[in-house]
């Protein structure tokens, strides 16, 4: 498999995040079997694809946080959460904050760059 097709994969990952993709979808998409993608996607991307299903999505609603308005409890649950403890658990285990924090402090980081 080449180094575009794997980061096709991941581009199609992050593109699609918010659908929650699975392995059998991002598979049919660059015409690989899952087993096979799965292999190829842990020794170049260094993780499993669902170690990156969630760190995609982690990174995307700290985009939502930073962007939006929206109520952390509906960002939890547009990526997929079962709840807004559980997202603010993963949250804090991957940033080391907690969702509010995070928001509060990007109001702040970009509040100064209007100034």
């Amino acid at each position: 498999m080449s180094v575009q097709t794997m980061e096709a994969m991941a581009k199609w990952v992050e593109n699609n995040i918010a659908e929650s993709p699975s392995l059998q979808e991002m598979s049919s998409y660059v015409g690989y079997s899952p087993y096979y993608c799965s292999t190829k996607f842990r020794e170049y991307m260094g993780m499993t694809y669902k170690q990156f299903l969630a760190r995609c999505k982690l990174k995307a609603a700290a985009h939502d946080l930073c962007i939006t308005n929206n109520r952390i409890t509906d960002i939890a649950f547009r990526y997929g959460y079962s709840s807004s403890e559980a997202f603010a658990r993963a949250f804090s285990q991957a940033f080391q904050c907690s969702p509010r924090q995070f928001r509060k402090a990007c109001t702040v980081s970009l509040g100064s760059l209007s100034t």
